[in-house]
């Protein structure tokens, strides 16, 4: 398993931290999603051998929430 967290400028809301939490937490090999409002930081768990993390960050980007 990996983790990591990265910045995310436009979390304004918990919509917003619903939003990237649940849409991540669909993709196949992502164990664990957190978004933060205060920090503007999501922190993402998954499985390297099922989900490559560019994968993360260019589905974050499709969902309109790009990491920084």
């Amino acid at each position: 398993m990996a983790t990591k967290t990265v910045k995310v400028n436009n979390i304004n809301c918990g919509h917003c931290t619903s939003t990237i939490e649940r849409e991540l937490a669909e993709l196949d090999g992502v164990t664990s999603v957190k978004a933060d409002i205060d920090s503007k930081t999501v922190t993402i768990e998954w499985d390297e051998l099922i989900l490559a993390w560019t994968r993360i960050t260019d589905f974050l980007d499709e969902i309109g929430y790009p990491a920084a």
